[in-house]
């Protein structure tokens, strides 16, 4: 999967590290606040299952 982040960083011109993780947060984040959930709820605490 970083793999493929990586292509489309290198196409787009992006340089910074993509990883499944940074998709995963910025996803969250974009559908949420786009459909008007408050910012309180959108954290990422609540998002992020880390160990």
């Amino acid at each position: 999967m970083n793999s493929y982040l990586k292509e489309i960083a290198d196409v787009t011109g992006i340089y910074k590290k993509l990883t499944f993780h940074t998709a995963r947060h910025t996803f969250a984040t974009t559908i949420t606040l786009t459909n008007a959930v408050p910012m309180e709820t959108v954290s990422p605490a609540k998002f992020c299952i880390c160990f």
